[in-house]
């Protein structure tokens, strides 16, 4: 095989991974979360509860989150963290609050 040949092949493979990986975290972040508690959930202008309550999400809820971010640490149903999740909406939620499967990050940071 020539040099050319081996070199065209690697940049194929590295843009195939490329493609798929970046195709994973769009996936990951169009993916719908359901809200879980037993009341309405605040959604917030910003990451902490001093922040205004723009509007409220009832359990069971599916959300679209465009980001995470750190902020005030908050225990919820599904834990304690500091972690807040931007929806499509443009508000923020708790992720104690946001059945994402993980108690880390899952989409990018915003």
């Amino acid at each position: 095989m020539t040099s050319l040949k081996r070199g065209s092949l690697l940049l194929a493979g590295t843009a195939a991974a490329f493609l798929t990986v970046l195709g994973t975290a769009s996936q990951a972040a169009a993916a719908g979360y359901p809200v879980v508690g037993t009341s309405d959930v605040n959604a917030r202008s910003g990451p902490g509860t001093s922040y205004q309550i723009i509007k409220t999400y009832k359990p069971g809820t599916t959300l679209t989150l465009v980001c995470q971010t750190p902020g005030e640490t908050i225990t919820g149903p599904l834990g304690t963290s500091n972690i807040w999740d931007k929806t499509a909406d443009g508000v923020y939620v708790s992720d104690t609050y946001v059945k994402t499967g993980s108690d880390g990050y899952v989409t990018r940071r915003c």
